[in-house]
């Protein structure tokens, strides 16, 4: 029998070793730094093996984020309408998920997250260049102020998955969506496209 040399598509161990690729170079050179023929060579497997298995960067990243979803298929519901309701739609966007069964995959990411400094870089690797990048660049606002509006929007979001999820602090825990789409809503809303010197005055 001819001896097999290499890995074969369809072999566990090579998805496996491309994801294990995937998340030590997101997490040293984030998403926009890591290219799919760095992770292949790190894996050694050939780049069209890479797109075998998960298409493009983009899923590839969702996949060793194991991310509970695709923002790329929610985020258009978020964008669509009137600007004045982003912040509310992006709130109800974000309990939606996190309120399913899907969100138990977010929770353990947030678990891990904060004693985990490299669980840490993918998160925020995520958050900017798949949720908060799509959004603010859809936003007639300063270049310049997307870094601050960016994270200050994910302050909110992640501590109020924080809240509910993990610390489940009364009355948040139980709270009602739509309690917490009103509340949290216009202040996420004054984050994306309010006047940020407003915004710090009080």
């Amino acid at each position: 029998m001819a001896r097999r040399t290499g890995r074969r598509p369809g072999n566990p161990d090579t998805r496996q070793a491309i994801l294990d690729a995937a998340r030590a170079a997101f997490a040293e050179r984030g998403f926009d730094g890591a290219s799919i023929r760095a992770v292949a060579a790190a894996a050694q497997v050939d780049p069209a093996l890479v797109h075998h298995y998960f298409g493009s960067k983009d899923r590839l990243f969702l996949a060793a984020m194991h991310a509970p979803v695709d923002p790329a298929e929610l985020l258009p519901r978020v964008l669509a309408g009137d600007r004045a309701g982003l912040g509310e739609r992006l709130v109800r966007t974000f309990l939606g998920v996190w309120d399913s069964p899907a969100g138990t995959a977010g929770v353990a990411l947030l678990r891990s997250a904060v004693s985990n400094e490299w669980t840490a870089r993918l998160l925020r690797e995520f958050l900017v260049t798949q949720v908060l990048r799509r959004i603010l660049d859809q936003l007639d606002v300063d270049p310049a102020e997307l870094p601050l509006r960016g994270s200050l929007v994910a302050s909110q979001l992640i501590g109020l998955a924080v809240m509910r999820h993990v610390v489940r602090l009364e009355p948040v825990a139980s709270a009602a969506p739509e309690t917490l789409v009103a509340a949290v809503g216009p202040t996420v809303q004054r984050y994306l496209t309010g006047d940020l010197a407003e915004v710090f005055a009080g």
